[in-house]
């Protein structure tokens, strides 16, 4: 947040860069593409605010709440308002669908600014969104399909005993810690690797607690 500030306070620019910020100067025809993430992503309070004072945003939502309510039993707009009685915003079949309305309404935020991606690309229900701001989607289509989607892995994870941790190191790194579990390492796995220092890595909840611990 302090380098947000020193940016838009003028006290960071080229030549000058403060702790943490990166700043430069784009040459040539510059082109824009879009990253829409998986689950994970989401707050308290997300979007409210957007909600509120961009009406672009709000419509688009509007328009996403009409596109999900046939597969829901639940409001997009109370679980973004955090209205009592809503569902936990954080269950799987609830955050996937929240999340892909909020990505494909920020591009419409920034479509109206006159900004428009060249290429999009996406992970999760980030895919889907990313396909429906393509064109490859229709709203409808890609509504339908991240609900129906987020509720299968809902009714197939609910009574699972399993846990993910994702983990801030390299997948050596990981595997290295995980022989310190002994015998209990041949229950996780390392299932995905995300970056350079980001692992995940799956198994039996106790022991992702106790491999947790350790770390």
């Amino acid at each position: 947040m302090a380098g947000l500030v020193a940016v838009a306070d003028g006290r960071v620019g080229v030549g000058r860069p403060g702790e943490g910020v990166v700043v430069g100067r784009v040459t040539g025809a510059g082109r824009v593409g879009m990253v829409f993430p998986g689950q994970g992503a989401q707050w308290t309070g997300m979007a409210v605010e957007l909600l509120d004072t961009v009406p672009v945003f709000a419509s688009r939502i509007a328009d996403c709440a009409r596109a999900l309510d046939p597969y829901l039993d639940w409001s997009l707009t109370d679980v973004l308002r955090g209205v009592d009685g809503a569902p936990d915003p954080d269950r799987v079949d609830v955050v996937q669908p929240v999340l892909f309305a909020v990505m494909v309404s920020l591009a419409a935020v920034w479509e109206s600014f006159g900004i428009e991606p060249a290429g999009v690309v996406g992970h999760s229900q980030g895919e889907i969104a990313a396909a429906c701001v393509a064109g490859a989607l229709s709203l409808d289509d890609g509504a339908r399909i991240v609900a129906t989607r987020s509720r299968l892995l809902f009714e197939h994870t609910s009574n699972a005993d399993g846990a993910m941790l994702s983990v801030v190191a390299s997948e050596a790194e990981v595997r290295g810690q995980l022989a310190r579990l002994g015998e209990d390492a041949a229950s996780v796995s390392v299932s995905a690797v995300n970056g350079p220092r980001s692992t995940v890595v799956a198994g039996d909840s106790d022991t992702i607690e106790r491999f947790e611990r350790v770390l």
